[in-house]
This record gives structure tokens, C-alpha cells and sequence, in this order.
């Protein structure tokens, strides 16, 4: 039979807000429709909607609520690894119809999370609950997807990519990654930062609400502000910069540096043959 979305919803909002009290054992019933609903990826932390993107905070007061009526449960192989976590998170049944490729050595998706078909996962990678990824995309080698972290089709997340994630406040947005990104080794991207189409992260660089992007081709800085996040055009190639510091003297007398990010070009023929993916890999 099929879940009642609109009923899933209206009873996890009025638990999160006390106006409906129930047993835990009432609340495990409409909880597990709510994690089979994540699971198929029929809800979403976040969705598009136009050329822009929402945030679903009923589904992020669901996560909350499985933290709080959940129990901490022995879930050990054996005594030489431990692993202790609420039983409303364990790690979310994957089968080979799903079609997603999951190679040994150590990789953990949370229950909770969409994986579609065709990505990859290399180990050690990790997908935490609420997390959406969709078609095609690989996730390498000590790659993290953060809780309700919105990954898109045919994105590649290089070795050790950092994509945070975000539970508080409910209103807050996930980091976003639309379709055909490359992101390089070690970079991170938090704090609701969206990241358009096609764009190119480089290796080791870090994009946050509070580091600014400078636009060497168009001449422009982008910053997150409270009316909008950070976002990386289309088609944009990212690396790390520096900046000088000038609101001190000691530092400008030393000539110290922070860290920022630079645009420094916008995909063309040569970059689309350096970042082209290899379906045989899929």
C-alpha cells in the first residue's frame, strides 16, 4: 500500500512541536514509513524547484525526532570493533537490485539516505542519514556526504571530498551539488553552499559561508549573505587562493594571508576533456 505522504508529514510536525503526544511505540510506526520514504528517495531533505531549491524542514524535524526517540544500541561485530548508535539508524539495506556499486573495504550508508541507481562507492566513504545521490554519481575513497547533503546525477566526488552537512536549525539549508560536478581531492564544501551545474571544485579547496569567491573572469565576489548562500555558477573552475589581510596592521606589516577561492575560468573544450568521466567505470 502506499505512504500517505501528506499524513507522514502532518503527524512528525505536530510530535516535533509537542502538540501530539505519543508512546514510542506509536511513533515507530509512522517513523519507519518516514525512513522507507527517505530510503526510495520519494522525500528529500531539499528539492529543486524552478532554478532554485527549497528546503523541507518537516523532513529534518523527522531526522531529529528519530535521534530523540531512538535507543542506543550495541550494533558490534565483534569486541575488536564497536559500534553503538540509536536503532533508528542503522545502516539502510542495500540489495543488488538497487543497482549501486558498493566495493569492499569499509564503506557505511546510513538508513535514511538515497542512493540511486548506478553510483559508485570506493571505500572507506561514508553517507550520512537524510543525504540524497543521485544518478551515475561516484563517491571515492574517504569521500563524506553530510546529513541532508543533496548530491546530483554524474557527480564525482574525488578522495577525501567533504561534503558537510547540516540537522540544526531546521531551516537551515544543505550543501548542494547539482548535476556534473567535479569535485577534486580534499575539497570541502559546507555550511549550505551550492555548487551548480558543471562546475569544476579543485583540489583542496574549501568553500564556506564565510570565505569569500573571487571571480577573476567577470570581476565580481561572491558571499553568502542572509538572503542568499553562497553559490558557484555554472560552468565555474574553482581553486584555492589567498588574500591579503588589511584590517591590521600587525598582519599587513608581515604580509599575512587567509585562505579564499578563485574562479578562475569558465568550462571550455580543454576542461571538458580534463574532466571527462568514464562510463565504463559505471
Amino acid at each position: 500500500m502506499k505512504t500517505d505522504i501528506a499524513s507522514v508529514k502532518e503527524t512528525l510536525e505536530q510530535i516535533y512541536e509537542g502538540s501530539l503526544e505519543v508512546q514510542a511505540g506509536e511513533f515507530r510506526s509512522v517513523f519507519g514509513e518516514f525512513i522507507d520514504l527517505l530510503n526510495s528517495g520519494s522525500v528529500r531533505a531539499a528539492e529543486p524547484v524552478g532554478e532554485g531549491w527549497i528546503v523541507n524542514t518537516w523532513v529534518k524535524k523527522g531526522i531529529l525526532l528519530g535521534f530523540r526517540y531512538g535507543n542506543l544500541t550495541d550494533y558490534s561485530i565483534n569486541s575488536s570493533f564497536g559500534y553503538f548508535d540509536k536503532d533508528t539508524y542503522p545502516l539502510r539495506p542495500t540489495r543488488l537490485a538497487d543497482k549501486v556499486r558498493m566495493v569492499p573495504g569499509g564503506t557505511s550508508i546510513r538508513s535514511g539516505s538515497y542512493i540511486a541507481p548506478g553510483v559508485v562507492l570506493m571505500p572507506p566513504a561514508y553517507v550520512n542519514v537524510g543525504a540524497y545521490v543521485d544518478e551515475d554519481t561516484m563517491i571515492d575513497s574517504h569521500a563524506l556526504v553530510g546529513s541532508c547533503a543533496q548530491v546530483g546525477c554524474r557527480v564525482h566526488l574525488s578522495a577525501a571530498a567533504q561534503i558537510g552537512g547540516v540537522l540544526e536549525p531546521v531551516g537551515a539549508s544543505p550543501v548542494i551539488v547539482e548535476d556534473d560536478v567535479l569535485v577534486g581531492g580534499n575539497v570541502g564544501i559546507y555550511e549550505g553552499t551550492v555548487v551548480r551545474r558543471r562546475a569544476v571544485i579543485g583540489a583542496g579547496t574549501i568553500l564556506t559561508s564565510s570565505i569569500p569567491v573571487y571571480d577573476l573572469v567577470h570581476e565580481r565576489i561572491l558571499r553568502s549573505s542572509p538572503e542568499k548562500r553562497l553559490t558557484i555558477p555554472e560552468n565555474a573552475v574553482v581553486i584555492p587562493g589567498t588574500r591579503p589581510v588589511t584590517s591590521s596592521g600587525f598582519a599587513s606589516d608581515r604580509g599575512l594571508q587567509v585562505s579564499c577561492a578563485l574562479i578562475i575560468k569558465y568550462r571550455d573544450d580543454k576542461t571538458n576533456a580534463a574532466t571527462a568521466l568514464e562510463t565504463e567505470l559505471r
